[in-house]
């Protein structure tokens, strides 16, 4: 079959499963199935835990009055 004997709808559905695999290859992660090298891990893990339990940022004002240079 050729694409002039498609339908306008057959076109469009073409179009947009070419475009979904397109997208599929390009946003696939690359290291899916890999093994983290020992102790990567814990320290994605700890790095995570750490951000999430971080309190609220600092204004540079709250921090210049901590520091005494108000």
């Amino acid at each position: 079959m050729q694409v002039k004997d498609l339908t306008v709808e057959e076109f469009r559905l073409l179009i947009r499963e070419t475009v979904e695999a397109v997208l599929a290859d390009l946003l696939a992660d690359p290291d899916q199935g890999k093994v983290l090298k020992p102790g990567l891990q814990e320290q994605l893990l700890a790095m995570r835990e750490r951000r999430q339990s971080a309190t609220q940022a600092l204004s540079s004002e709250q921090v210049m009055a901590e520091l005494g240079l108000d």
